[in-house]
């Protein structure tokens, strides 16, 4: 019988020669990913806290289309990045040009120990919690089911660059469609003759804090349209699509969202938004019945597994950055020239959510807020790419940009504004929660501590400088 030779788990770092990313992915799956990373179970919950704080139907719709508009001008700022500087590394590669490794860095550590792999298995436990009143497997359920769709989803993009984009097309098109569903049943009931409720007597403009407060949960919602940068070195023409990728995405997601939201309010009147605790299953309980509410556990599962997805493909593309920027690292910089992936970045990801998951099944809620109150760490490092954007244009000007901001600094100022006032109200929220009897504000300022704890544990930065 002949010998077989096992695979290894973690391969060997391999000279930064042997493979590298390629451009192998379309436009159509780009959109796709980006689509699929924004929508998630923000959309069924948002609408609802929206709607309680602008207090009438035009104010909410103008702060969605607002929250359209302002992520639109940053996806610009993003396309000039993302198309004068390609990289796998996304917004690692910015900031290093812009302030330096060590800053860096403290992304990356921030992005591996909680924003990616945090949000890859808080994502799983959707997943598992909607799927689990589908097909019950009792109270370990949704950790089983979690660690299932991480694992599967892992296997997938290991196997090729195109399976897991491919995966991505399919699950992002069920999901658009079940959002699709959402309008269909307030078309249903409206065409039955059903109306909006209204509200008791005109409503008043909201005040500025509440209107800001709205405007937080709105560009919650459609945060992670920036991911769309780390697959600047492997999309086909970049230089040309990704201005297209990131306009087109965001575009349709904010047709997508007033859409949503429009099937809301017609279905139930902006009183009835406001006092609903999950408005899509309230809509398809009214449209179609008892049936109603396993679509929406069908719907929400579907969105969770495809931003799952998504995740597990971008995050892992910083972490393979960061492997080609530190010798302490380099098994993290292995690239499977083959199969078109980060190979180990993506297993040691896998292997980090999976522990996630195991943390969450047995904390509860804490590691919940955890990964929640690290918000302003992701808003900090948000708002250094886009001052990058300026420091670039000053320090490297010799640099040849395909796409250039238009209106430049006013777009841009804006977008750095909109960073600084969600790094302001996440800290504003953050401070006065507690965890544990432990003021949370705390929870951003370990993660990024203990960053600053293992940098000088590396080795001296070594590999290619920066191109």
């Amino acid at each position: 019988m002949p010998r077989t030779t096992p695979v290894p788990l973690v391969e060997p770092a391999k000279p930064a020669a042997a493979a590298a990313p390629r451009p192998v992915i379309g436009p159509a799956e780009a959109i796709a990913l980006t689509v699929g990373v924004v929508v998630g179970a923000g959309i069924f919950k948002a609408p609802s806290l929206v709607a309680g704080m602008t207090g009438s139907a035009p104010w909410m719709f103008a702060a969605w289309a607002l929250g359209g508009l302002m992520s639109l001008i940053g996806a610009l700022c993003y396309a000039e990045l993302s198309t004068a500087y390609a990289s796998a590394g996304g917004d690692y590669h910015f900031l290093q040009r812009a302030y330096g490794r060590p800053l860096s860095f403290l992304f990356a550590w921030a992005r591996f120990s909680v924003i990616a792999t945090g949000s890859i298995a808080l994502l799983g436990f959707v997943f598992g919690d909607y799927l689990n009143q589908l097909l019950p497997l009792g109270p370990a359920g949704p950790a089983c089911y979690a660690a299932a769709a991480i694992v599967v989803l892992s296997w997938l993009n290991l196997r090729s660059v195109r399976g897991g984009t491919a995966a991505q097309a399919w699950l992002t098109a069920v999901e658009v469609g079940g959002l699709l569903l959402i309008v269909c049943a307030a078309l249903a009931l409206s065409g039955d003759g059903a109306a909006p409720v209204p509200a008791p007597g005109p409503a008043a403009a909201p005040t500025a804090a509440s209107f800001g407060l709205a405007m937080v949960f709105v560009l919650l919602t459609y945060g992670g349209w920036n991911e769309a940068a780390y697959l600047s070195a492997e999309l086909v023409d970049a230089k040309r699509n990704m201005v297209r990728v990131l306009v087109i995405s965001l575009l349709a997601i904010t047709a997508l969202y007033l859409l949503v939201t429009w099937a809301y309010w017609s279905a139930l009147g902006m009183a009835g938004m406001g006092r609903s605790e999950a408005l899509a299953a309230d809509l398809l309980h009214a449209a179609f019945g008892r049936a109603g509410a396993a679509m929406i556990s069908l719907i929400v599962a579907i969105a969770a597994l495809t931003s799952i997805n998504a995740t597990i493909i971008v995050g892992a593309r910083s972490s393979y950055a960061a492997g080609r920027d530190w010798p302490a690292l380099a098994r993290l910089g292995v690239w499977d020239g083959r199969r078109g992936t980060p190979a180990n970045a993506l297993r040691i990801q896998c292997a980090a959510a999976l522990l996630l998951v195991l943390a969450g099944a047995w904390t509860g809620s804490g590691f919940k807020a955890m990964v929640e109150f690290s918000a302003p760490v992701f808003w900090l490092f948000f708002l250094l790419a886009g001052v990058s954007l300026f420091v670039l244009r000053v320090r490297e000007p010799h640099v040849a940009r395909p796409f250039k901001v238009p209106l430049f600094p006013l777009l841009p100022l804006l977008f750095c504004a909109m960073c600084a006032y969600m790094l302001w109200a996440s800290l504003s929220y953050v401070y006065n929660q507690s965890l544990g009897g432990w003021n949370a504000a705390w929870i951003g300022v370990a993660v990024l501590l203990a960053g600053c704890l293992v940098l000088p544990l590396l080795h001296r930065p070594g590999g290619a400088p920066p191109p």
